[in-house]
């Protein structure tokens, strides 16, 4: 703990203006970066001495009551040094974030997979297109807004040969929502209990 709160400070203190502010949690370092400063905390993360050379990850947190609407967190990895940090940013909607493709060439895919569930642009991104959802695909799945009915999937028809697109329909009647516990015996056979029934 001592060792993170050390580094914490370190950082904090070689980039005032850029970090926001810093905190452990869970064990693991968090540092708060301002948008627009975002390259130049991750250039000093993995150059700077921390040795943070290794991007795992690059996802978002939507808030939408928030005036800016959505966390921006990138994971990075330190090998030599044998731990993780949090890079967390705010951004309003419509607003880009630098893309760190120069920095990170994994960037480039998580910052598409970004984009595709949470519309969040990233700003001189070489190829910022839909990565998980179909061309034409309307809205940001991982909105917490996105509604669950009202868009389309599309399915392979065996009749017709083709792919076609479809309402999305969320069936109910296979789901029990009882609450019961199996275990506080439900009156009704479970799914492989049945050779339970009448043993010892």
């Amino acid at each position: 703990m001592e060792a993170l709160e050390e580094l914490g400070s370190k950082i904090a203190d070689a980039l005032p203006g850029a970090v926001r502010g810093w905190n452990i949690a869970l064990g693991e370092l968090s540092i708060d970066a301002e948008r627009t400063e975002i390259l130049h905390v991750l250039t000093h993360l993995r150059d700077g001495g921390s040795c943070f050379t290794v991007l795992i990850d690059i996802t978002a947190v939507d808030w939408p009551q928030r005036e800016k609407r959505f966390d921006v967190v990138y994971h990075l990895l330190s090998l030599s040094g044998n731990r993780r940090i949090r890079v967390k940013l705010q951004v309003e909607d419509n607003t880009s974030v630098p893309s760190a493709t120069d920095l990170f060439p994994a960037a480039g895919w998580a910052e598409r997979e970004t984009f595709d569930m949470y519309g969040i642009t990233f700003a001189q991104h070489p190829d910022l297109r839909r990565l998980l959802t179909d061309y034409g695909f309307s809205g940001y799945p991982l909105r917490k807004d996105f509604p669950l009915t009202g868009y389309v999937e599309l399915r392979y028809d065996e009749e017709q040969k083709r792919v076609v697109y479809q309402p999305v329909e969320l069936v109910q009647e296979f789901r029990d929502f009882d609450f019961m516990s199996p275990w506080e015996g439900a009156r009704y056979v479970l799914p492989g209990d049945e050779k339970a029934k009448g043993g010892k």
